[in-house]
């Protein structure tokens, strides 16, 4: 089974391609593809691109994710998040080929009070939210072999995330402050490319799970401080020392971009859906990313 994958430069289409080159994708080609060969920004190379691999599945985890630049640049991340994802799911459905789509949970407004489902009611609140619901819509109206993976608060030992960066301010600091009353799940790029991967192994068995929208996060929730927190009480045994972080309110830190207060994701559809689908705590996953991060500065 060949499966084309975009944003291969990126956390999650970088992990997929390399759980597969692992030997994790046993019976699968992961065909991993760059901006140079397939960009969102510019639909009419995607047939091209398609028609070169001719995969049997595409995966796109590619976005626009600069969540307060986009406030700034909203048509940028609209012909990145929406137009770009409704240009490949017409492209595979005049091909007869499937897509799964990572989205987010900004699709939501955080006023909530239990995990989002994933048929709840969305409310983005800027325009990065705004641009990937509308990337969905565009996907489900385009292609009805579709699954769209709505995750959250993705991190991994390489590029730009929460973890490396109070990584790097939290070396050469002893206080910090950082939000506490905003609630998600932390959610590694590998584990979410683990659970594309079953997914795309149930499919080349047969069976497949249905169309749709579905949450995957890694399990249990925390705040951005508590995530805080559990980073620095791994690195603390490192450096020798461990910042102090202080716990401030939204309000205190004020940004472009809006972003939910609580949103959790509700994950039993899909487990429900895929029983062998892998699961651990996101304390589990950040002790093996934070490993991975520490032992890729050993070899820099």
């Amino acid at each position: 089974m060949r499966v084309l994958v975009t944003g291969v430069t990126g956390q999650v289409g970088g992990a997929l391609v390399r759980l597969a080159g692992e030997g994790a994708g046993e019976g699968i080609e992961i065909v991993g593809v760059g901006r140079d060969r397939l960009d969102l920004a510019q639909p009419g190379r995607i047939d091209g691109a398609l028609d070169a691999v001719r995969p049997d599945l595409v995966v796109n985890p590619a976005a626009y994710t600069a969540v307060d630049k986009a406030e700034q640049e909203r048509d940028l991340a609209f012909a990145i998040n929406r137009d770009g994802p409704a240009a490949l799911a017409a492209s595979c459905a005049e091909r007869g080929i499937g897509l799964v789509h990572v989205s987010t949970d900004y699709v939501f407004d955080g006023t909530g009070t239990r995990p989002y489902r994933p048929e709840d009611p969305v409310a983005p609140l800027g325009v990065y939210g705004a641009s990937k619901e509308a990337g969905e819509t565009a996907i489900r109206h385009a292609l009805e072999d579709h699954l769209i993976l709505r995750t959250a608060w993705v991190y991994a030992a390489r590029g730009g995330n929460f973890m490396n960066t109070m990584l790097r301010v939290g070396k050469d600091r002893d206080e910090l402050k950082v939000v506490a009353d905003q609630h998600g799940t932390p959610t590694a790029a590998v584990d979410i490319a683990g659970a594309i991967l079953a997914l795309i192994r149930t499919r080349r068995a047969g069976d497949g799970v249905a169309p749709g929208t579905y949450h995957y996060t890694a399990d249990g929730e925390t705040t951005w401080h508590g995530f805080a927190e559990a980073i620095f009480e791994r690195a603390g045994p490192v450096w020798g020392r461990r910042p102090t972080v202080h716990a401030i309110t939204t309000a205190e830190y004020p940004t472009p971009a809006r972003r939910p207060g609580y949103s959790v994701l509700d994950t039993s559809a899909l487990t429900a859906a895929l029983p062998s689908l892998p699961h651990r705590s996101w304390q589990a996953a950040l002790d093996e990313v934070f490993a991975a991060r520490m032992a890729a500065e050993e070899t820099a």
